[in-house]
């Protein structure tokens, strides 16, 4: 347990040496000067760079194949392949991952060893802030800061590993850590959901631009209503598998509750309430045109519908796995067919209703739809030129917004991705666009990655959209398909140019088109991978082959050997077992009272 409670004393003379060679003119001081405890937590100045530097603690989740950014999600689930072979994802894939061989970012174990350090970091501000002199009112917001990063440290690691233990105290030398133990499930996500209302207590709605990036009240209201959610889903709320998941005497999931639902509903519309009183609201681009609503959610840092973003800094790697060959991009990340295939048609339609095989999809007649042909008009609205297979016309907006396909334009030009294109195969080494997809999505398309220049970001954490539909998904479950229900659902379908959800549906029916709103909206962000398990669907989504376009072949934008499915990885789920991650071997080895998660 020793990476994870490390002496306070040692910690925070580490973090004040790191802190003064980065802002020594900020700080006015010796450079040989040590700081230690007492003399961090007496000086404003410093004390509200170890608060900057807990901060730094959050995943960046850019840069999806690296594992500093602590983001094996995205490429992790069935929404995209992740082509640089050394990415954690691929071991998550393929289920090569075990206790032992748990990756490590600077020397500490992604996600356990990174947020329990952020954890520790924000104990020890919470135990000395009361010690410096300074104004009253900012110390209650850096104290409510400090209680909302902690809840999320918690979160982060909850989310991946299930029971884990709670840290709300700094730990002394003479302490035996070896008899830290786990909590169930639901004492953790419920002092997650209590934090996060300290938290809003102490914190404002709406913080001055020049604050960005710090927390606000309705950052933590918009985490006490996502813990709430994942409480109230079935890996946790009554999870059978789990049944005999008891560690040191304690039974680590509770039986089934319905009332999880009511509360996860009405911790979301507590956050929408006050978000939209503190003119908080979905993003809409000035002309209101759809793809541009949507693409400009995350092009316009800390925007109106944002609640909660970490500034990420140009973060170019991001950008150049995402662009093409020929623009000096990497094509790493690469969205997978299924993921094409779960868009919507622009009238609303379903395109594809399932798969009688593996590449061979059941296509909705009554959609449009075609995978044969390709089309001699452009979008009136300029969402896609002539010349493109028909499986790429008339899709909805935020496909167009979203997926780099074959013939798209992107940066004044068409993507050639068929093998002997200027971004095929015949010009890639171990680089390619191995899906015939590159996500669009996020990406900023005014970028020179040949200069290695590109804007600075904000990655979204929470967002409105999201909250949205936390509060339709618990509602449906604890109400059936009322008509808030409906309106919340609507409210982000209209926004991105899709009709209303046709009335009548069933409590079922609801939920899978929840389910569906949420593949699509959030496609990319990090939710996916979380979706699939908390609704125990992951041994369906994640254990069977996804699937692209034939990149071996092609010889121009017309040719249609390239728009043949092709199987391009098998992936591996062992359910439950890989429902959650193991507890690194190293963190059991020297506390046992952790215990192993279940199958591992």
């Amino acid at each position: 347990m020793k990476n994870i409670i490390y002496l306070s004393k040692v910690i925070v003379l580490l973090l004040s040496l790191i802190i003064f060679n980065s802002c020594s003119d900020y700080l006015d001081k010796e450079k040989e000067e040590i700081l230690n405890e007492e003399t961090v937590f007496s000086n404003q100045a410093y004390t509200f760079e170890y608060l900057t530097a807990i901060y730094a603690n959050l995943p960046i989740m850019a840069a999806l194949e690296n594992d500093y950014t602590q983001n094996p999600f995205v490429g992790g689930c069935d929404e995209m392949e992740i082509t640089y072979k050394a990415a954690f994802c691929q071991q998550i894939n393929s289920g090569a991952w075990s206790p032992s061989n748990i990756r490590t970012a600077n020397a500490k174990t992604i996600i356990w060893g990174l947020q329990y350090e952020g954890v520790r970091k924000s104990n020890i501000f919470l135990a000395n802030i009361d010690n410096v002199p300074m104004d009253e009112n900012l110390k209650k917001q850096w104290k409510g800061e400090a209680i909302f990063l902690r809840a999320m440290f918690h979160f982060i690691i909850a989310r991946c590993f299930g029971p884990i233990p709670i840290e709300e105290k700094v730990y002394t030398p003479d302490e035996d850590y070896t008899k830290i133990e786990r909590q169930p499930i639901d004492d953790v996500y419920k002092f997650i959901a209590n934090e996060c209302d300290r938290a809003a207590a102490l914190l404002e709605p709406v913080i001055p631009e020049s604050e960005h990036g710090r927390a606000t009240r309705v950052a933590a209201l918009g985490l006490k209503s996502r813990a709430l959610l994942y409480l109230a889903s079935p890996q946790w709320n009554g999870n059978t598998d789990y049944a005999n998941f008891i560690i040191n005497g304690k039974k680590m999931v509770p039986d089934y509750d319905i009332n999880r639902w009511k509360d996860a509903y009405e911790a979301a519309k507590q956050c929408i309430d006050e978000a939209e009183a503190a003119g908080y609201k979905l993003y809409t681009a000035t002309n209101n045109d759809p793809v541009e609503n949507y693409r400009g959610i995350f092009l316009n840092n800390h925007n109106v519908e944002v609640l909660y973003a970490r500034n990420i800094g140009s973060e170019t790697q991001f950008e150049g796995c995402a662009n093409p060959l020929s623009q000096g991009g990497f094509s790493i990340y690469c969205p997978t067919q299924e993921m094409v295939d779960a868009y919507e048609m622009a009238d609303g339609s379903t395109p594809i209703t399932g798969y009688s095989s593996v590449t061979a999809p059941i296509i909705n007649p009554n959609s449009g739809y075609s995978e044969a042909g390709f089309t001699t008009t452009a979008s009136p609205k300029g969402y896609y030129p002539a010349g493109i297979s028909n499986m790429y016309v008339n899709r909805e907006p935020r496909f167009y917004a979203s997926i780099n396909y074959n013939g798209a334009k992107w940066k004044g030009r068409a993507i050639q991705f068929w093998y002997t294109g200027i971004d095929g195969l015949s010009h890639g080494s171990s680089d390619y666009c191995i899906t015939g997809y590159l996500q669009r999505k996020m990406v900023d398309p005014n970028s020179n990655i040949l200069q290695w220049k590109s804007r600075d970001k904000a990655y979204i954490y929470i967002r409105l959209a999201e909250i949205y539909l936390n509060y339709a998904e618990a509602l449906n479950e604890f109400k059936g398909p009322v008509d808030d229900v409906y309106k919340y659902v609507n409210k982000v379908r209209n926004r991105s140019g899709l009709p209303d959800l046709p009335s009548g549906l069933t409590q079922t029916q609801m939920r899978e088109r929840i389910m569906h709103e949420r593949r699509v909206e959030f496609a990319f962000e990090g939710h996916r991978y979380f979706d699939v398990r908390r609704w125990k669907i992951a041994g369906e989504t994640e254990s069977r082959e996804i699937t692209g376009m034939n990149i071996s072949a092609g010889n121009n934008l017309a040719d249609p050997n390239f728009y043949k499915r092709v199987i391009v990885e098998k992936r591996v789920f062992e359910s439950p077992k890989h429902y959650l991650w193991p507890i690194p071997q190293s963190e059991v080895d020297k506390c046992p009272n952790l215990g192993q998660n279940p199958k591992w």
